[in-house]
């Protein structure tokens, strides 16, 4: 599909999710605990969703790969290794926040 205003009820569904590797999908995807595929577009400029996919991958939360390798890792992947993704914790965030304009 072209557009959807939300994704959940299909992430809900999910038994896996291939996505790109943008942010707001790994993210939305991640939360659900459903696990992850991230297809990198190599041919993005500057490419800043590989810095995400690595990141992510490094530590354990999605499996990755490019569009030349997308139906072998389908073939190998063992999503038992997958680690949940920790949720998020937006008060430290906050809490800096008020640190660094002096609010406490």
């Amino acid at each position: 599909f072209r557009f959807k205003e939300s994704l959940a009820e299909d992430l809900r569904s999910a038994d896996l999710v291939i996505s790109h590797a943008g942010a707001g999908s790994c993210l939305e995807t991640l939360e659900t605990g459903k696990p992850l595929l991230v297809v990198i577009n190599e041919k993005l400029m500057d490419n800043h969703q590989l810095e995400l996919a690595k990141r992510l991958h490094r530590g354990g939360h999605v499996l990755c790969c490019d569009c030349s390798t997308l139906v072998e890792t389908l073939q190998s992947m063992d999503l038992s290794t997958l680690k949940p993704f920790p949720p998020g914790q937006p008060e430290k965030f906050a809490l800096f926040l008020d640190q660094v304009f002096g609010f406490q």
